[in-house]
């Protein structure tokens, strides 16, 4: 390092002389080989460096396109989920306008609202709506969907109400067979999954045969307490029946129509003249 300085310093001192050019060729040539040297050295930790920002920027690049991603997947799955949800209204408000509807449009008004919430366990079948009191929902309210029906209103919010399913322990129907109507019983929760329901307390007398349909049957003629739910709404198709020994009725199986477990929207049914409280 040392003979280095010392040359420089003599190249410089020759070339203020004016007559370096020789000298410079010399020296330019005996300094070649440490320039091309000290290139060589430093040229792995350039690299190095290069290599070391550009890991970095595309590691940077890469958590940004996957935020971007991730966005854009929720936006996918937002906007499937909107489609969905105005498809199934479109399908509610059809059945509405459906004539075999019109006649519960005398006595009641339609809210057509969206399920915010589904059943948090099989022992509370139940689901959150996204309507309430201010919509003119009130405390045992019909609640059905263009397949059948739901369940009853039991807790009203402002603008968020709770629906009891059918498939709730402590939900039950008075039902009938549709082409025998004299052919009544109550449909409740059974034994087994969540969404099983069957018909008791039907005489073995009657005949109830598999594929039936069962629909609610309604307040009886002249009844002084009207039904809860109005008459002829679809709860399901039986699936099995059985006799007993023991039993003086009927072992019916249904299956339900709506699927409980999927309610992306519903009807409430607003009685225009509320329903007398029960005792």
């Amino acid at each position: 390092m040392g003979v280095l300085v010392l040359l420089a310093l003599v190249l410089i001192t020759v070339s203020f002389r004016g007559s370096a050019d020789g000298v410079q060729s010399f020296g330019a040539t005996v300094l070649r080989p440490f320039e091309v040297g000290a290139e060589r050295v430093a040229r792995p930790f350039r690299d190095a460096a290069g290599w070391t920002h550009d890991v970095l920027n595309a590691k940077s690049q890469n958590k940004k396109l996957e935020r971007q991603v991730t966005q854009l997947q929720q936006q996918v799955v937002a906007s499937q989920s909107a489609v969905q949800e105005n498809a199934d209204l479109k399908r509610q408000l059809a059945y509405v306008d459906s004539p075999s509807f019109q006649k519960l449009a005398r006595d009641y008004d339609v809210v057509a609202t969206r399920v915010i919430s589904q059943p948090t366990s099989r022992f509370e079948q139940s689901i959150v709506i996204a309507a309430g009191r201010s919509q003119g929902l009130r405390v045992r309210d019909p609640v059905v969907t263009a397949k059948g029906l739901v369940g009853q209103v039991t807790k009203v919010f402002s603008r968020v109400a709770r629906v009891t399913l059918l498939t709730d322990p402590g939900s039950a129907a008075s039902a009938s067979v549709l082409t025998d109507p004299s052919t009544i019983g109550v449909v409740q929760h059974g034994q087994g999954s969540e969404e099983t329901l069957v018909l008791d307390r039907v005489p073995k007398a009657k005949p109830v045969r598999d594929g039936d349909v069962i629909v609610t049957s309604g307040s009886p003629a002249g009844g002084e307490l009207p039904s809860l739910y109005p008459r002829g709404i679809q709860i399901g198709l039986v699936s099995s029946t059985g006799d007993s020994d023991t039993e003086p009725f009927k072992q019916i199986q249904i299956d339900p129509s709506v699927d409980y477990s999927s309610l992306q929207s519903v009807l409430v049914l607003v009685p225009k003249q509320p329903l007398p409280i029960r005792p």
